[in-house]
């Protein structure tokens, strides 16, 4: 993002969080729903209870199911929503309420206490050289976490209002990526018509092959100067290329690199975003050459970075998510080289020494990584990383305890999901024996019945042991 798009967000932000106000009332900047996840399951668990019901031939019942479960608990999760006032992230709705009625607390976290920032992308929908993304974003901090998930405008201006205020370090890539290149569609659209690209279906019958290279800074691949308005519309493409990514229009993202890699086929910046699409496309065809060709455009990008350190630290990262902990540790052995306070290798060498095993490398980079924050809240995070670790490195008990719970982590998740898929079976065999024998009915809502208290169990005590446990205290 440059300069002058992050200084009109920031004036817009200002701006907003100055309007006048009743006092004791603060300003929603932006806002969007809670993740509905409990609430969908909350719905099923209903209307499941209501099927039985119905079998059972206890209509008052099912009826009371059926209404909760399609109009109570949808107008709840509706009213369920994460506010930004420009300084902190507030839960509210009808839920929230009566939590803060029992409890006494409301679910608050303010920029500064933020410590992380994780965002998932999920592939819904794969369609020719389009796909479709949603976008599932975690921000924890002092204990306290918020869920969202894309879905429209509102996650958009949350995004574009709320990140930029977040310190580089605490957010991770593909935040990172949202935050500078996600953007309205319609203005894709006309980003698009202004650059004179060619459309989709042009490039579907398009060679999508193309290859990384050239030796020349100043000639195209003719040998004619290139002038600084080609430097300008280069960078204007790679932009280009990165919010079409985002918007999972893979084919149109790869033909906007190919142009702005023919103008500067040596920028390391450009190549390593090239190599981010790269492993997009790889991931949505599940195509293992080209997860290699990203993995060489990332050791390209790595030899071309010149003495840039955060790009050796995102560079890294991406060697990471490739499994390359190899040449990731050299990338930001060599960003700390460069600038040694660089909070991000220093996180990036303690995944490559926790993939390798070596417990006391971790304890070291999150020390360090502590003693170089730049903001408490980093500062926080890394020590308890830090703590963490070496409570795992020094107490044989406790390291046994943490082991056995991630079994019973990955345990549970196996179950919950042959239990769902076991449910969703025997719902379709109970509904079919109704019409055919009442005998394979009453044998499928047993089995569905079982299955599914196999799956409400298996998914809430995944979420006790989600939490690491706190170890008890030494003599």
């Amino acid at each position: 993002m440059n300069d002058t798009k992050q200084i009109e967000k920031s004036k817009s932000l200002v701006d907003a969080a100055n309007e006048p106000s009743r006092p004791g009332e603060k300003v929603c900047i932006a806002s969007v729903r809670a993740s509905p996840g409990t609430y969908l399951v909350v719905s099923s668990v209903l209307t499941f209870f209501a099927g039985l019901m119905l079998s059972s031939e206890k209509d008052g019942w099912a009826l009371l199911a059926i209404v909760v479960a399609w109009t109570l608990v949808p107008a709840l999760a509706l009213t369920d929503k994460i506010v930004f006032d420009g300084q902190s992230l507030v839960r509210r709705g009808a839920v929230p309420f009566i939590f803060l009625l029992i409890s006494g607390r409301t679910q608050q976290l303010s920029v500064a206490e933020v410590e992380r920032v994780d965002t998932n992308a999920v592939r819904t929908l794969r369609r020719g050289g389009r796909v479709r993304y949603r976008y599932r974003t975690q921000i924890i901090g002092k204990g306290t976490g918020f869920v969202f998930a894309s879905g429209g405008r509102r996650y958009r201006e949350m995004v574009q209002r709320l990140f930029p205020l977040i310190h580089d370090d605490k957010i991770d890539l593909r935040t990172r990526e949202l935050r500078d290149y996600l953007c309205d569609p319609k203005s894709l659209n006309r980003e698009l018509d202004w650059l004179k690209l060619a459309p989709a279906d042009v490039l579907d019958n398009a060679n999508a092959e193309f290859k990384l290279g050239g030796k020349r800074e100043h000639a195209d691949e003719q040998g004619n100067a290139i002038s600084p308005g080609d430097v300008e519309r280069a960078i204007l493409l790679r932009e280009l290329g990165n919010k079409l990514r985002i918007a999972g229009r893979l084919k149109e993202a790869g033909e906007a690199f190919r142009r702005a890699l023919n103008v500067l086929p040596r920028d390391g910046r450009l190549i390593y975003d090239f190599a981010r699409l790269l492993r997009s496309q790889a991931s949505s065809r599940g195509d293992a050459r080209l997860l290699s060709r990203a993995r060489a455009a990332l050791r390209l990008s790595a030899m071309r970075a010149d003495e840039d350190a955060a790009l050796l630290s995102l560079i890294g990262e991406g060697f990471l998510e490739c499994n390359e902990a190899a040449r990731a540790e050299r990338s930001f052995q060599r960003a700390i080289e460069l600038e040694p306070r660089t909070f991000r290798a220093r996180l990036g060498l303690a995944d490559v020494a926790l993939r390798n095993g070596k417990l006391a490398h971790v304890i070291h980079q999150y020390r360090d990584a502590a003693h170089e924050a730049s903001e408490n809240a980093l500062a926080r995070y890394a020590g308890s990383e830090a703590e963490y670790y070496v409570r795992l490195n020094d107490d044989d008990d406790y390291l046994s305890t943490e082991l056995s719970r991630i079994n019973w982590l990955q345990t549970l998740t196996h179950v919950r999901r042959l239990a769902a898929r076991v449910t969703n079976a025997s719902v379709l065999v109970a509904l079919i024996g109704t019409y055919a024998a009442q005998a394979i009915a009453s044998i499928g809502w047993a089995l569905a019945s079982s299955a599914l208290v196999a799956w409400v169990t298996s998914l809430l005590a995944g979420k006790l042991l989600s939490a690491r446990r706190k170890p008890r205290p030494m003599n």
